[in-house]
């Protein structure tokens, strides 16, 4: 098992009505629990187990707040949310220093629409695909 805390900014890339592209950075904090359920596999086939590397199970828990926007265009505030999404996983070290991993998952979002005016809140669907390179600054 393994917890992981991340703090980052969500992006999103979108075309406006004149044809103009528009970017926007949001910030965004999570908490993942991970389950890694082939390490003993991992370990019989002598492969790499170093920095968390095989497959997993995740519960991953994501909040956006309407703390501030970065944007080429005047967006407005973010409207809130919060989202629950079971995902399957897998991570990969390269080399001494590198990993890669690969996520995804399906679950649910529960939009705070009333605190941007809305008449009522919702939950929808969320999907969540992950594609991450990391770099290791410290190796035993």
């Amino acid at each position: 098992m393994a917890i992981r805390g991340e703090f980052g900014l969500a992006y999103q890339i979108f075309k406006d009505y004149d044809n103009k592209t528009g970017y926007v950075f949001v910030p965004t904090l999570s908490v993942e629990s991970r389950w890694y359920y082939n390490r003993k596999k991992r370990i019989e086939k002598t492969k790499r187990i170093d920095n968390n590397a095989g497959n997993y199970l995740a519960l991953q828990t994501r909040y956006i707040p309407d703390w501030f926007v970065i944007s080429n265009y005047d967006v407005g505030n973010v409207i809130p949310d919060i989202a629950i999404i079971p995902t399957w996983g897998l991570r990969r070290s390269i080399g001494r220093h590198f990993n890669f991993e690969f996520s995804v998952g399906l679950g649910y979002r529960y939009v705070f629409a009333k605190s941007a005016g809305f008449a009522k809140n919702e939950g929808k669907a969320d999907f969540n695909l992950g594609l991450r390179f990391g770099y290791h600054f410290l190796k035993k």
